[in-house]
């Protein structure tokens, strides 16, 4: 048994000649990680195998098995994976949990529409997806015209256990946030009864990269994984590599407006990606909460770009000609008596944009991504002179939600259009 490990490790390493071709920054939480990257390759054998000679230390992610012991079974369990043919596998979700998946997965239970997208970008069959919690926040039905016909499970902080349990899936989904319920009765009332529940949150630019490397690989979609987040990366570093170098004097200052009502102004900038898109957030000095802000506060710091969340305007279900709830929007803006004086409505650069690309609200699921692309062409349109964030939009749309939707005809996101 000693020689046979011996030799297995030899090949490995001699295997290991082909270079890794993933380049992000993250730790991937899969146990089989051996090496604690972003990715789960021939580099984890090969690291996998040095620990069970005594030549590396032991990595918590080394335990493919997860057994408590790191040896050759351990080796065999990272090589299934890589060829998705491993029985089990086990992971810690966005909750900070460290569950074991039963594969292949043939039935699961959706709690909330992030999930719903980011599968159809995963090519996972609608068919296999057994229920879904339908309430708070509604699902878009002009985006997600397939739930008519999915069994209801409830709300989506506190979705109905016992018609979850009577459809007996093999996964439920489920939010990793608490803020509006304590979830810990539901994860536990599932799994008491024998139930996998896998916790996310798919709503936060910076970490979805990896829930979503998770699920390809929790549904054997490491291809179409790798596909749409090659893809996506693609756009935002782009824009990332034509802002870098833009001097300070050149970048506009920005003020973005997340929400508004009877004279209280709302800013989130946290998730306004300023600066991601080349501009100066004038509120740059907050901590980047949900907050509000003083009016004259935002007159005096005279933003030379204003961008208005449009509150529930728009939506793909709207005729694309149809924008008057949002030149309402930016109307209701520029004829603010305190802000007359300032850069932005002097020069009418008021852009508008919906909750449907956005990070922070329901509706906007995970496409909060496409908020880049349009805010970057409005802070330098002849710097993304070539760029077109509606193409984007459009190809997002067809090549990897399967939606038959023409962004000529049928959707209103941004006012004025770019």
């Amino acid at each position: 048994m000693r020689l046979k490990s011996i030799v297995i490790i030899i090949i490995a390493s001699l295997l290991l000649l082909t270079p890794s071709a993933s380049a992000s920054d993250y730790r991937l939480g899969i146990f089989g990680n051996a090496n604690e990257d972003d990715t789960i390759d021939l580099k984890d054998v090969e690291y996998t195998a040095s620990v069970v000679l005594g030549l590396d230390d032991q990595t918590q992610l080394a335990d493919a098995k997860y057994d408590g012991e790191i040896d050759i079974l351990d080796v065999t369990q990272i090589e299934l994976i890589m060829l998705g043919k491993e029985k089990e596998l086990t992971l810690i979700d966005s909750g900070d949990r460290t569950v074991t998946v039963n594969k292949s997965i043939e039935s699961t239970v959706i709690c909330f529409p992030h999930v719903l997208e980011t599968l159809r970008s995963l090519k996972v069959p609608v068919d296999s997806i057994a229920g879904i919690a339908r309430h708070w926040p509604e699902y878009d039905p002009g985006f997600f015209p397939e739930i008519g016909e999915m069994t209801d499970v409830g709300d989506r902080w506190t979705p109905d256990v016992e018609v979850i349990l009577t459809i007996k899936p093999d996964v439920v989904i489920f939010t990793a946030l608490s803020a509006y319920a304590d979830t810990t009765q539901t994860v536990n009332a599932l799994e008491s009864a024998g139930i996998k529940v896998l916790c996310f949150n798919l709503n936060t630019l910076e970490s979805y990269p990896e829930e979503v490397e998770k699920l390809g690989y929790v549904f054997n979609r490491q291809d179409e994984a790798a596909e749409f987040l090659d893809w996506r990366e693609n756009i935002l570093s782009s824009i990332e590599e034509r802002v870098k170098n833009i001097p300070d004097e050149d970048r506009p200052r920005v003020y973005f407006e997340a929400a508004s009502k009877d004279g209280s102004y709302d800013i989130y900038g946290k998730y306004a990606y300023i600066a991601m898109t080349g501009g100066t957030d004038i509120f740059s000095d907050q901590p980047g909460q949900y907050m509000t802000v003083d009016p004259e506060a935002i007159a005096d710091r005279n933003p030379e770009i204003i961008v208005k969340v449009g509150g529930t305007a728009g939506g793909y279900g709207l005729n694309a000609a149809d924008t008057s709830e949002l030149e309402k929007a930016r109307m209701e803006v520029m004829n603010r008596d305190i802000l007359q004086h300032v850069s932005a409505v002097r020069e009418e650069n008021v852009h508008v944009i919906t909750v449907h690309l956005l990070s922070f609200f329901g509706d906007s699921g995970c496409r909060n991504f496409l908020q880049i692309p349009y805010q970057a062409k409005w802070f330098h349109p002849e710097l993304f002179e070539d760029m077109d964030p509606e193409a984007i939009h459009q190809e997002y749309l067809t090549r990897f939600q399967g939606l038959d939707i023409d962004l000529n005809e049928k959707g209103v996101f941004v006012y004025p259009t770019v």
